[in-house]
Parts: C-alpha cells; sequence; structure tokens
C-alpha cells in the first residue's frame, strides 16, 4: 500500500485461513454490474449537490481516526463515471498505456473506499491513510504496477493477469481493480480490522472472482499456488521466498523493495522463467513496512 452462464456467488466473501486446502477453480472473468461499478446522473448536477451537501474537507492528519470509526464515505458528487474517466484520461496522460488497465481505473469507484473526510480527494493521484497506519495507494501506482504485471509472459499469451496473488488487501481497491483484469484474485491481508474492512466494502459490487483471505502475507497462500501473478502493496529488505516458491513458471511477481544500506525503495520485478528467476528494477517508490503475523 502505496505510504477489478452462473450467477456470481453471493456475499460474505469465503474467508480463508492459511490452513485451508480449498481449491480456486479457474473461471472466466465474470462482468461485475452490482451497484458499486455503476454510473450516475451527469457530472455537472452531482457536482451541484455535492457544494450543497458534502461537509467541509477535514486536515489529512484527522483522517486515520475517523477510518478507525469506519464511517461510509457519501460518494456525493464523486459518482459520476466523468469523474473516473478523467482519471484514467490523466493517468494515460502520465505515461500509463494500457488501454485494459486504464478501462479498469475508470470502472473501480475509489471514493467507496476512502473515508468521509477525504472522499474530496478520492480522485486525486496521492495515498490517503485507511486507518490502522496503512494507505490506499496512488491511482498512478496502482495503474503502474498492474501494466508492468500485464507485462509477463503469461499475462501477454492470455491477455489476461490469470491467478492473482495480492499481498496487502487493504481497503479492497486495487483487489477490485484487479478482478477486473483476471480469473482469479485471492488477496491476503494480516490486519483483521482491515480485512474486515475490505469485505464490507466489497460485498456490494459481488466480484465472484475475488476471494479475501485473513492471513500472513509473508507466506504467500500455499493452497491456491502458483500463481500468474503477485503483488504487493509492502515494502522489504528482501523477497520473501514464499512467494518465489508460488510463483508459476512465465509467471510475474511485482513488489516494492527497499535498496540494500538505503531506505530508497524500487519496483522490482520478478520474472519465472524454465531456468530460474530474472529480476529488473524500476521507478522509485514509497510504502509501508512489509510485517509478519496476525492482528486481531
Amino acid at each position: 500500500m502505496s505510504v477489478p452462464g452462473k450467477r456470481a456467488p453471493k456475499f460474505p466473501l469465503r474467508l480463508d485461513d492459511l490452513g485451508s486446502r480449498a481449491k480456486v477453480a479457474r473461471t472466466p472473468l465474470a462482468p461485475v454490474s452490482a451497484p458499486l461499478f455503476t454510473s450516475a446522473p451527469k457530472l455537472q448536477a452531482a457536482a451541484a449537490a455535492a457544494r450543497s451537501v458534502l461537509r467541509p474537507q477535514r486536515p489529512v492528519e484527522h483522517a486515520h481516526v475517523d477510518a478507525s470509526r469506519r464511517v461510509a464515505p457519501s460518494g456525493v458528487g464523486m459518482d459520476s463515471s466523468d469523474v473516473r474517466a478523467r482519471m484514467a484520461q490523466r493517468l494515460g496522460a502520465a505515461g500509463v498505456s494500457n488501454p485494459a488497465v486504464l478501462s479498469a481505473m475508470a470502472i473501480v469507484p475509489r471514493h467507496l473506499f476512502v473515508d468521509a473526510a477525504l472522499v474530496a480527494q478520492a480522485y486525486e493521484d496521492t495515498s490517503l491513510p485507511i486507518g490502522h497506519g496503512q494507505t490506499i495507494s496512488k491511482p498512478s501506482v496502482v495503474a503502474r504496477m498492474i501494466e508492468l504485471l500485464l507485462g509477463g509472459v503469461s499475462a501477454r499469451q492470455s491477455n489476461s493477469l490469470g491467478r492473482v496473488l495480492e499481498i496487502g488487501t487493504g481497503c479492497g481497491y486495487q483487489a477490485a481493480v484487479l478482478a477486473r483484469l483476471a480469473s482469479q484474485v485471492v488477496s491476503v491481508e494480516r490486519l483483521r480490522p482491515l480485512h474486515d474492512k475490505a469485505r464490507a466494502l466489497l460485498a456490494p459490487g459481488r466480484p465472484g472472482n475475488l476471494r479475501l483471505v485473513y492471513g500472513d502475507g509473508m507466506r504467500g497462500h500455499p493452497p491456491n499456488a502458483p500463481y500468474d501473478s503477485i503483488i504487493a502493496a509492502a515494502v522489504g529488505d528482501k523477497l520473501p521466498a514464499a512467494w518465489l516458491e508460488q510463483l508459476a513458471v512465465g509467471g510475474r511477481l511485482i513488489s516494492p523493495l527497499r535498496q540494500p544500506g538505503s531506505d530508497r525503495q524500487v519496483l522490482m520485478v520478478v520474472d519465472r522463467t524454465e531456468q530460474g528467476y530474472e529480476r529488473n528494477a524500476f521507478e522509485a517508490v514509497h510504502f509501508v513496512p512489509l510485517k509478519s503475523g496476525l492482528v486481531a
């Protein structure tokens, strides 16, 4: 976290402890048409309503307190598809070129995943606190990391992220974007309050190909390995061996990584081949620390 036939199954989402051996079926991406992802009236009318309804913006330092109260964001004036489309256009102008990524970013309503006090900043390119010392990543970072994932061998061949492992569910926003581009997403969160929060926020959208796991992300999620794509939202000094072991041949892993002897962080991309692992470092980033163990 920088510092998207048969009816899809209904919520609550299936919760798996790391000891579970349940299998995730390889099913095609289910279209999401529930209210969470629907469009609203024209921006002009919504913006007018927002000016009369939204409470004054509160300072960022108050966001952790607000998030802990789990105040549901109103989203007034923010639920127009035009707002999300303009964010996607800005991402494109900033260098994100994959049309599937831009489309997913334009569909998932980020304002529903932020605190009510910060909803006016939902579509700015900034990370925002979500409580418990964590943040929702900047839209540009989410888009960039997913675009890099789609550059892996398996992803290029299938035009899909395939089976994805996300380390660090947070509030669930990135998981919702990933679900638009993958056949299956398994998202692991070690902080029970955030796991529960993400489950509640994602419930209205019912992404049938998304599974939320309360577990230690440093161990990955062995029951459903191997994964075609692995994405981490926290930075460590090295990549856990479990992640590398659970990456399929032809798959790609992306994670922030702290550089030896410094506080500098970069995006590290790892491709698994028949011969081993190939690593390439990309731009500098800033993420919260990667930690082990469960927090109830």
